[in-house]
């Protein structure tokens, strides 16, 4: 495409995004925070399942890695009365947890207690 036509076509597809992005906050299905947008389809299913369903959407399960990231996480949590499953898994030691690729966590906010290492951390 040429000069105005290119424009005229970037200008089209973000308002159609932008109409997109306010349908699914209209219905709480997103939400964003330090650029990052999360989702969710606000139904239930076990950690493997949400692992595979935020790969087939393009993204990754959520991995809060400051505060406003948890909260972003939290603003699903409360609305939908749920838990939610994050982008960590315990380590080879008991009680610590690192990051599903192996790496170590760089931002945390455990309940006083937590983790206990005995599930529902």
């Amino acid at each position: 495409l040429a000069g105005n036509e290119n424009g005229d076509v970037i200008h089209q597809l973000e308002h159609r995004i932008s109409r997109l992005e306010g349908v699914l906050r209209l219905n709480k299905m997103i939400t964003e925070s330090g650029g990052k947008i999360f989702a969710t389809n606000g139904k239930s299913a076990d950690f493997e399942a949400t692992v595979e369903k935020c790969k087939e959407a393009g993204g990754s399960i959520a991995t809060p890695r400051n505060p406003g990231e948890n909260d972003a996480i939290l603003y699903f949590v409360r609305y939908f009365n749920t838990y939610a499953y994050l982008g960590i898994k315990q380590s080879l030691i008991p009680g610590k947890f690192q990051l599903l690729n192996g790496a170590q966590l760089s931002y945390t906010n455990w309940y006083s207690n937590e983790p206990s290492g005995k599930g529902e951390e």
